[in-house]
């Protein structure tokens, strides 16, 4: 069953960056943290959000991110600071050691993944490759 996508995503590639030396499989900023208390705030049908990747646009790969209501048995589980993000398991590898951010300015807002993995991303960030 397709749903719709929750919030949009950008991908950014970053340089000299060591991965993070966490348990955690990603690392969520406090404004990250905010937003999607905000998302999740009166549904109770889901346990957090639920990232993943699939095929699309220039430069091969995007994220996506969508409600979550269970845990599959491969998904990867991070819980910080009151909230849950479940990673499905084929975007697992791509977002290891990386930070997700959630930005907001005049023209957009949005969730931004800080992933040292990337080897190169579109122009309008939406799409990358490892």
């Amino acid at each position: 069953m397709a749903t719709k996508a929750v919030a949009t995503a950008t991908v950014r590639a970053v340089k000299n960056r060591k991965i993070l030396s966490t348990r955690a499989a990603l690392v969520l900023t406090p404004a990250a943290v905010n937003r999607i208390k905000q998302i999740l705030e009166g549904k109770n049908d889901y346990i957090g959000l639920k990232i993943g990747v699939r095929q699309r646009g220039c430069n091969g790969l995007s994220y996506t991110l969508d409600y979550a209501t269970h845990k599959d048995r491969m998904d990867e589980e991070v819980v910080q600071d009151g909230v849950r993000v479940i990673i499905d398991k084929k975007a697992q590898l791509t977002l290891l050691g990386t930070e997700m951010d959630f930005v907001e300015n005049k023209l957009s807002s949005e969730f931004v993944f800080n992933n040292p993995n990337i080897k190169g991303t579109c122009g309008c960030g939406e799409s990358f490759s490892v």
